[in-house]
């Protein structure tokens, strides 16, 4: 008799990619805790909804401690979708799951692709995604509303318009806004150290690349409202007026 392996019922498995924050906390943990606490107070819900991964590579800590900063990130509404860089004996019941083989997009496999737009009225109300082969850029051709979110960890972003307070757009390269940026944005979200922002007009709530970051509060006066472009110089943000 031949057995029926698949039907209806049958449960469908595929594999997915997603973009995650990345977490490297360093000791020690309570004074690396109130600095991420001032980042959240800072940028109100930079954190909800977004899966974060926490490194702990070269982090030299014991399973009890691991505990007690998982238990610290669950306080603060934090959801931990993985772990990073563990050694085995860190792990335990409980626990989120190891993670291994997350890896920057290769610059390499962007340098002959050409530019894709999204087209204008095509936002979704919360989150657009490109699931596309690798590429070197993508256009945004309207504003980014509050609450929405542009991810593109593959190369640059440019928005023709503005980006709202609550709205972000995340980069694996440089990002270019044609109007006034007020919300979030992440440049060089991958490990591109040599990624830029710029913005025809300067009112952001935080600024990072390559993981540095800066909030409004940190930002010099007399930027505010500016052209500005952004970048990366030993691990401190610079920035210029823009001609």
């Amino acid at each position: 008799m031949t057995k029926v392996l698949t039907d209806a019922r049958s449960i469908r498995i595929k594999g997915r990619s997603f973009l995650a924050v990345v977490l490297s906390p360093d000791l020690p943990l309570d004074e690396w805790l109130t600095r991420l606490d001032d980042l959240a107070s800072r940028s109100a819900g930079f954190f909800l909804g977004r899966p974060v991964v926490v490194d702990v590579t070269d982090l030299d800590i014991d399973r009890g401690q691991l505990k007690e900063l998982l238990s610290a990130f669950s306080d603060r509404n934090v959801s931990i979708m993985g772990i990073e860089g563990a050694r085995p004996s860190l792990l335990g019941p409980g626990m989120p799951p190891a993670l291994k083989g997350g890896r920057p997009v290769s610059e390499d496999s962007m340098a002959k692709e050409p530019a894709v737009e999204v087209p204008a009225g095509k936002l979704s109300p919360e989150v657009i995604r490109e699931v596309r082969p690798p590429l070197q850029s993508i256009i945004v051709r309207e504003p980014i509303r509050s609450g929405q979110s542009v991810i593109f960890p593959e190369g640059d972003v440019t928005v023709i318009g503005s980006v709202a307070s609550g709205a972000e757009v995340i980069a694996g390269g440089s990002v270019h806004i044609y109007g006034t940026l007020r919300g979030r944005v992440m440049a060089g979200s991958v490990g591109n150290s040599s990624a830029r922002i710029f913005c025809r007009k300067l009112d952001a709530e935080l600024l990072a690349i390559d993981g540095i970051y800066q909030v409004a509060e940190n930002m010099a006066a007399n930027l505010k409202g500016q052209p500005v472009q952004l970048w990366l110089e030993n691990d401190t943000i610079m920035a210029e007026k823009l001609a």
